[in-house]
């Protein structure tokens, strides 16, 4: 049986990398939705620690395209999850 391709609402459209494990050949990246977890190196072209990615789908084939910008705009979004999620002042 053939697992379900996931839906398009669940694809992150950046990924940055954390980690990059040359020995094992893993990069361990962050989404755009938070989401951390490992990617074989190879199918990042020119992977390095901190490097952005834009990703696309289409027909069951996903696309990484390098992003200079991708890491900024990432931790830009987390600052604003953060403050977000901050505490009113006063809130007794």
């Amino acid at each position: 049986m053939t697992p379900p391709s996931p839906s398009p609402d669940t694809w992150a459209d950046l990924l940055v990398v954390d980690v990059l494990d040359e020995d094992a050949g893993l990069a361990e990246v962050e989404d755009s939705r938070g989401r951390t977890y490992a990617v074989p190196a190879e199918w990042l072209p020119g992977v390095a620690d901190g490097a952005a990615y834009r990703v696309s789908g289409k027909a069951g084939q996903l696309t990484f395209t390098p992003d200079p910008t991708g890491a900024r705009e990432l931790r830009e979004r987390s600052k604003q999850t953060l403050l977000d999620f901050s505490d009113e002042p006063g809130g007794d």
